[in-house]
């Protein structure tokens, strides 16, 4: 009878610890994408900026860093040292970041927006500044 109540306990145990290893798992993996729950009234470090990467205007969550920066600092060239990127042939255009891809069949394209507004220039030549709140957003551009 002991050895029977055992391996009943062996047994709950190990489900218990397979159910658990489970939902841990799917909680890391949601994370990597997930709604957007950030405040852009969060204050950035004086010497930093904030970049956030998103979908859809927001509606899914890629990834986002605060980045120690220097006054001056080029968008592209610090986007390339922080986050996995691809650009079209000429460096002009990112086309992939954190491997979520744009889409000439889906016609989507990376977006970015700097303290709310949309810069004249590429990233490419946008100086940045400290304090500055920086998203770029994969979007429709139909």
């Amino acid at each position: 009878m002991k050895k029977w109540i055992l391996q009943l306990a062996v047994i709950l145990m190990t489900v218990g610890l397979l159910i658990g290893c489970s939902s841990e798992n799917n909680t890391e993996q949601n994370t990597s994408v997930s709604t957007n729950e950030t405040s852009d009234s969060e204050e950035v470090a004086e010497d930093s900026v904030r970049i956030t990467i998103s979908i859809n205007e927001g509606e899914e969550f890629v990834t986002e860093q605060e980045i120690a920066i220097e006054e001056g600092d080029i968008l592209m060239d610090v986007m390339e040292k922080n986050f996995y990127i691809e650009t079209d042939f000429d460096g002009a255009f990112i086309t992939s970041i954190e491997r979520v891809e744009a889409s000439d069949e889906e016609q989507t394209a990376w977006m970015f927006f700097v303290n709310d507004e949309m810069p004249t220039v590429g990233a490419n030549e946008y100086e940045l500044s400290p304090g500055d709140i920086v998203v770029f957003d994969l979007q429709s551009w139909e």
